[in-house]
């Protein structure tokens, strides 16, 4: 008896295959934010909200995933240490014990960031939210405040929608604009979304933010494809031109750069590097997590010089502006676009009251419009639209 014929089967997207341990990555993320929102509170110190999160996802990804695979640990942890950025700083606040900055705590009516990321076998969730101190339904937030929030939080529900297999990275960057303008609010100029894929959280293809002409000019146009993964930031300001700059922090958090080769000179520089490629590999990391923070900062300066480690800076918008941010992470899976991480924590309609709103016809259907299409449905309608072909 001859065998039955094999059909042969389409090999699964890496994104498809391990969509369970970016969901893994996402549930322990989502469940320290919700404990991260909690201590958000007045009179918080941001140094121990920062140390916090950091512990609870590394207790998190310590509790799953134990099994050897081929006597292999799996490797997990922190995809993206804990910031925690305030009013007008943009990202990546996450300060040293020793910083003069470090004593910093929340206030009633402080714009809060709050952003971090596990990961399970090097695949990445990272997610940001933001909240205001003290804000409740009987006290909402309002003003300036309040639009930079809706601003921020309606552009990231029309990115979700956009970011999908055949569109292109432009249609985001307008589309935030567009949208962002609405709450007369801007995006933080030059602010980079990139592909994931196993241990990489910046990958080659990117969106850009509220670009100047010079990178408007430079930058790529790419097309998003079925089994790809991207990591969403969306930050607006409510300043003028949404431009940013350094003030005194100091940059704690930072990355190795895969891409680059050097062989550092300096003694300190190459046990300082080995030190970061066997604690954090290939994603972000905060001095705090290193045995000697005076030797980090000697040990990482020929790096930094170098390309061999990237910094994350800390930049702020103009006094008296305000940024919200909205960060998650997407699978384009071959049913339709997934949404990797959680929606937000804190943010709700009736904690957030702005007296502006969208009134683009285009772009209020496209908010309403499902992540994903039922593919039953839109094949019946396609059906029923089909004209039956008339005979003569």
């Amino acid at each position: 008896m001859s065998e039955p014929a094999k059909t042969e089967e389409k090999p699964r997207s890496t994104a498809e295959v391990d969509f369970t341990k970016y969901k893994t990555a996402a549930d322990i993320v989502n469940n320290v934010i919700k404990k991260l929102v909690d201590l958000s509170v007045e009179g918080a110190k941001v140094l121990d909200i920062c140390i916090e999160g950091d512990k609870l996802i590394e207790e998190g990804t310590a509790a799953v995933y134990n099994k050897a695979v081929k006597g292999v640990k799996v490797p997990k942890g922190l995809a993206f240490p804990t910031s925690v950025s305030v009013n007008n700083c943009v990202a990546h606040f996450s300060p040293l014990a020793s910083d003069p900055l470090s004593a910093q705590t929340l206030a009633k009516g402080d714009v809060v960031k709050l952003h971090l990321g596990a990961h399970i076998d090097g695949f990445a969730a990272v997610s940001a939210e933001t909240l205001v101190v003290g804000a409740t339904p009987e006290n909402p937030v309002t003003g300036r405040q309040a639009d930079v929030i809706q601003a921020a939080w309606h552009a990231a529900e029309a990115a979700m929608r956009l970011v999908k297999v055949g569109g292109k990275n432009w249609d985001v960057t307008n589309a935030v604009a567009k949208i962002t303008s609405t709450w007369e609010c801007k995006p933080v100029e030059g602010m980079l979304s990139c592909q994931q894929s196993q241990n990489v959280i910046d990958g080659k293809k990117r969106i850009i933010l509220n670009p100047s002409e010079a990178q408007k000019k430079e930058f790529e146009t790419v097309t998003f494809a079925e089994g790809e993964v991207y990591g969403i930031d969306i930050l607006v300001s409510s300043g003028e031109d949404g431009k940013a700059r350094l003030e005194e922090s100091r940059t704690t958090i930072y990355q190795k750069d895969s891409t680059v080769t050097y062989q550092l000179k300096m003694k300190t520089s190459r046990a300082v590097f080995h030190e970061v490629q066997k604690k954090a590999g290939a994603f972000p990391f905060n001095l705090r997590c290193l045995e000697d923070e005076k030797r980090a900062r000697l040990g990482l300066q020929e790096a930094v010089q170098h390309g061999l480690v990237k910094p994350y800076e800390v930049i702020y918008t103009p006094n008296n502006t305000f940024v919200a941010a909205f960060h998650f992470t997407i699978a384009l899976l071959p049913a339709g676009p997934a949404l990797i991480t959680h929606p937000p924590v804190w943010y709700k309609p009736e904690l957030v009251k702005s007296d502006k709103k969208l009134e683009d016809p285009e772009l209020e259907e496209l908010l309403v419009k499902k992540l994903r299409e039922d593919k039953k449905k839109a094949k019946k309608a396609k059906k029923d639209n089909e004209e039956p072909e008339s005979k003569e």
